[in-house]
Protein backbone atom coordinates (compact mmCIF):
# COMPACT_ATOMS: atom_id res chain seq x y z
CA UNK A 1 0.00 0.00 0.00
CA UNK A 2 3.05 2.39 0.84
CA UNK A 3 4.55 1.80 -2.42
CA UNK A 4 1.36 2.65 -4.31
CA UNK A 5 1.05 5.99 -2.25
CA UNK A 6 4.17 6.76 -3.16
CA UNK A 7 3.76 6.20 -6.70
CA UNK A 8 0.21 7.91 -6.32
CA UNK A 9 2.33 11.02 -4.59
CA UNK A 10 5.24 11.15 -7.05
CA UNK A 11 2.98 11.04 -10.18
CA UNK A 12 0.54 14.42 -8.59
CA UNK A 13 3.92 16.03 -8.18
CA UNK A 14 5.87 15.09 -11.42
CA UNK A 15 1.71 16.57 -13.06
CA UNK A 16 2.09 19.43 -10.57
CA UNK A 17 5.32 20.29 -11.89
CA UNK A 18 4.71 20.16 -15.48
CA UNK A 19 5.03 23.45 -17.11
CA UNK A 20 5.14 25.07 -13.79
CA UNK A 21 7.35 28.82 -14.14
CA UNK A 22 9.53 28.93 -12.06
CA UNK A 23 8.69 31.17 -8.79
CA UNK A 24 8.98 35.07 -9.34
CA UNK A 25 10.39 37.16 -6.83
CA UNK A 26 13.88 38.69 -5.13
CA UNK A 27 16.04 37.00 -7.27
CA UNK A 28 19.96 38.44 -7.70
CA UNK A 29 22.38 36.84 -10.41
CA UNK A 30 25.43 37.55 -10.53
CA UNK A 31 27.62 36.78 -14.16
CA UNK A 32 31.14 37.01 -14.23
CA UNK A 33 33.06 35.97 -17.57
CA UNK A 34 36.09 37.32 -19.90
CA UNK A 35 34.69 38.99 -22.84
CA UNK A 36 33.82 36.90 -25.45
CA UNK A 37 33.59 33.96 -22.98
CA UNK A 38 30.60 31.08 -23.19
CA UNK A 39 27.34 32.04 -20.91
CA UNK A 40 28.38 30.81 -17.61
CA UNK A 41 25.27 28.79 -15.65
CA UNK A 42 24.70 31.09 -12.46
CA UNK A 43 22.58 29.99 -9.43
CA UNK A 44 19.93 32.09 -7.95
CA UNK A 45 20.51 33.77 -4.69
CA UNK A 46 18.21 35.36 -2.73
CA UNK A 47 18.41 38.56 -2.02
CA UNK A 48 17.17 40.85 1.32
CA UNK A 49 15.51 43.29 -0.33
CA UNK A 50 12.60 41.18 -0.74
CA UNK A 51 9.88 41.89 1.22
CA UNK A 52 8.76 39.42 3.70
CA UNK A 53 5.34 38.78 2.57
CA UNK A 54 6.12 38.35 -1.02
CA UNK A 55 8.76 35.43 -0.14
CA UNK A 56 6.30 33.80 1.96
CA UNK A 57 3.75 34.07 -0.69
CA UNK A 58 6.35 32.62 -3.14
CA UNK A 59 6.73 29.55 -0.31
CA UNK A 60 3.21 28.47 -0.29
CA UNK A 61 3.06 28.52 -4.04
CA UNK A 62 5.79 26.51 -4.28
CA UNK A 63 4.75 24.20 -1.27
CA UNK A 64 1.69 23.04 -3.00
CA UNK A 65 3.47 20.58 -4.94
CA UNK A 66 4.68 19.32 -1.20
CA UNK A 67 1.27 19.34 -0.45
CA UNK A 68 -0.04 16.00 -2.27
CA UNK A 69 2.09 14.16 0.50
CA UNK A 70 2.64 16.68 3.00
CA UNK A 71 0.17 18.02 5.03
CA UNK A 72 1.37 21.67 6.93
CA UNK A 73 -2.08 22.68 9.42
CA UNK A 74 -1.59 21.46 12.87
CA UNK A 75 -3.18 18.61 14.31
CA UNK A 76 -3.46 17.19 10.88
CA UNK A 77 -2.55 13.84 9.91
CA UNK A 78 0.05 12.67 8.04
CA UNK A 79 -0.31 11.76 4.26
CA UNK A 80 2.20 9.32 2.26
CA UNK A 81 4.66 11.94 4.14
CA UNK A 82 5.25 13.43 7.79
CA UNK A 83 3.11 16.23 8.59
CA UNK A 84 5.53 19.11 8.67
CA UNK A 85 3.94 21.45 10.80
CA UNK A 86 6.09 23.16 13.26
CA UNK A 87 9.26 20.57 11.41
CA UNK A 88 11.86 23.65 11.38
CA UNK A 89 14.24 23.15 14.58
CA UNK A 90 12.66 19.49 15.54
CA UNK A 91 14.63 16.59 15.01
CA UNK A 92 14.10 13.86 11.67
CA UNK A 93 12.28 10.82 12.10
CA UNK A 94 10.28 11.96 14.93
CA UNK A 95 6.71 12.91 13.77
CA UNK A 96 4.49 10.77 16.04
CA UNK A 97 2.80 8.75 13.74
CA UNK A 98 4.81 8.51 10.58
CA UNK A 99 6.46 5.15 9.61
CA UNK A 100 10.10 6.43 8.87
CA UNK A 101 12.67 4.80 6.99
CA UNK A 102 15.56 3.73 9.09
CA UNK A 103 17.67 5.90 7.51
CA UNK A 104 15.51 8.50 8.64
CA UNK A 105 15.28 7.86 11.81
CA UNK A 106 19.03 7.01 12.19
CA UNK A 107 20.07 10.44 10.41
CA UNK A 108 21.07 12.65 13.62
CA UNK A 109 19.64 15.50 11.52
CA UNK A 110 17.95 18.61 12.85
CA UNK A 111 15.74 20.53 10.64
CA UNK A 112 17.57 23.87 10.65
CA UNK A 113 17.17 26.13 7.18
CA UNK A 114 20.40 24.66 6.19
CA UNK A 115 19.47 20.93 6.62
CA UNK A 116 16.00 21.42 4.99
CA UNK A 117 17.63 23.36 1.92
CA UNK A 118 20.19 20.54 1.38
CA UNK A 119 17.75 17.81 1.95
CA UNK A 120 14.80 20.14 -0.31
CA UNK A 121 17.84 20.02 -3.22
CA UNK A 122 18.52 16.28 -3.33
CA UNK A 123 16.82 13.56 -0.12
CA UNK A 124 18.42 11.02 -1.45
CA UNK A 125 22.09 12.30 -1.75
CA UNK A 126 21.20 13.75 2.20
CA UNK A 127 20.17 10.86 3.81
CA UNK A 128 20.10 7.85 1.68
CA UNK A 129 17.89 5.17 2.05
CA UNK A 130 15.06 7.84 2.41
CA UNK A 131 12.16 6.81 1.20
CA UNK A 132 11.52 9.94 -0.23
CA UNK A 133 10.57 9.63 -3.74
CA UNK A 134 9.52 13.31 -5.13
CA UNK A 135 10.14 16.29 -3.69
CA UNK A 136 13.65 18.08 -4.82
CA UNK A 137 13.55 21.26 -5.84
CA UNK A 138 16.57 22.50 -7.43
CA UNK A 139 16.07 26.22 -7.81
CA UNK A 140 17.78 27.32 -4.49
CA UNK A 141 15.36 30.67 -4.62
CA UNK A 142 12.58 28.58 -4.95
CA UNK A 143 13.95 26.09 -1.67
CA UNK A 144 14.48 29.68 0.27
CA UNK A 145 10.83 30.57 -0.57
CA UNK A 146 9.85 27.09 0.93
CA UNK A 147 12.05 26.50 4.24
CA UNK A 148 10.68 30.79 4.48
CA UNK A 149 7.07 29.45 4.18
CA UNK A 150 7.74 26.19 6.65
CA UNK A 151 9.68 28.76 9.20
CA UNK A 152 6.29 31.04 9.61
CA UNK A 153 3.96 27.81 10.22
CA UNK A 154 6.37 26.62 12.55
CA UNK A 155 6.30 30.44 14.18
CA UNK A 156 2.81 30.83 14.37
Amino acid sequence: MTTVRNLACLSIFLLAACGADPAPGPVEQIIVREPGAAPVETAAVVTDAAPAGALLAEGKAAFASCSACHALEQGAPNGAGPNLFGIVGSPAGKVAGFSYSNAMKTSGITWTASELDSFIADPAAKVPGTTMVAGAIADPAKRQAVIAYLESVTAN
